[in-house]
């Protein structure tokens, strides 16, 4: 593969892994992090708050997941 064969590196928006980062140090799971940091529908504090009280981070999710349209 030629250097103007291969894709360029996508870009990685910083709040996106920011919000990772964050979730990651509260023990979340790399998948649940990433998941849920991409999904601004989310409150990254109130997640926090949660697990900050000794919610599991699963639960936290469900508990704050955004209602359906």
């Amino acid at each position: 593969m030629h250097l103007a064969e291969r894709d360029p590196q996508p870009t990685v928006d910083p709040v996106t892994a920011w919000r990772v980062d964050r979730l990651r140090n509260a023990r979340f799971s790399a998948s649940l992090a990433e998941a849920l940091a991409r999904d601004r529908n989310y409150d990254l504090h109130a997640l926090l708050e949660l697990t900050d009280r000794g919610c599991p981070p699963e639960l936290a999710a469900r508990i704050l997941a955004p209602l359906p349209s």
